[in-house]
């Protein structure tokens, strides 16, 4: 598993947005450290505790640094001087409250450096879409509902949660998958686009799912019966969330 380093200006920002996303990982945790403030009471960043901490998480799947503005860009750089690991390290241009949510969740999947990296840099992307942001082109129909292959299981899901798949059923189903030698795809039938990953927390919630909506998750690999089964269970029951009313 990779470790994170989290540079910011304010220790208590820092602390607050881990806190956040720790919160939607519900089993085992990746490597943080933190590194923020300037010493004592003071705003800032320095460069040698940045480098401390990427010791401190340093492993052979590397590790990310997020990083919130300014000085901590710098700070980041020259602590790559510094350092005594020789672990792989990315600095990383996600936002940082959205971006340190998906690596925090992306890596406690297990995901490679480089992917932890990519959904952290996507981590913008459901709030543009959100707030009527450019929209990706639909999907070819033909292309997205494609026979099934042999291998392949399909099921039709609705979505109880009367807040539809926010961020915490997402990062639930995200972690869930983890555990699972399967891959498996969703599209939103209410806007029908091209499949995401659903071991990706950024192409879940940019899904937009609201209650009542029907998810199609296709499946493939040696254990994607069990890993629709668990989906499946997991949707219908809402993941444990209130359910709207369907009466």
């Amino acid at each position: 598993m990779i470790g994170l380093v989290v540079v910011s200006h304010s220790p208590a920002l820092a602390h607050a947005a881990v806190d956040l996303a720790l919160q939607m990982v519900p089993g085992e945790k990746p490597a943080i450290a933190i590194a923020a403030g300037a010493g004592e009471g003071l705003i800032g960043t320095d460069a040698a505790a940045v480098s401390a901490a990427i010791d401190e998480v340093a492993s052979p799947d590397g590790v990310l640094v997020i990083m919130d503005l300014g000085s901590a860009v710098m700070s980041a750089e020259m602590a790559l001087d510094f350092r005594s690991s020789q672990a792989e390290v990315r600095l990383s241009s996600a936002p940082f409250v959205e971006g340190l949510l998906a690596a925090i969740v992306t890596a406690a999947g297990g995901a490679s450096l480089a992917d932890v990296d990519r959904e952290a840099r996507g981590a913008l992307a459901p709030k543009i879409q959100m707030l009527g942001g450019p929209e990706p082109a639909p999907a070819d129909p033909a292309a997205r509902l494609a026979p099934l292959t042999p291998e392949e299981l399909r099921a039709d899901l609705v979505i109880v949660n009367v807040d539809g798949l926010h961020a915490r059923p997402a990062a639930t189903l995200v972690s869930t998958l983890a555990g699972f030698d399967a891959r498996l795809t969703v599209v939103n039938q209410r806007t029908p686009r091209a499949p995401v990953a659903a071991n990706s927390l950024i192409g879940l919630l940019s899904l937009g799912a609201k209650s009542g909506d029907v998810l199609t998750v296709a499946a493939s690999g040696r254990q994607a019966a069990e890993a629709l089964a668990r989906v499946t269970a997991m949707v219908n029951d809402g993941f444990g969330e209130p359910k709207a009313d369907r009466t």
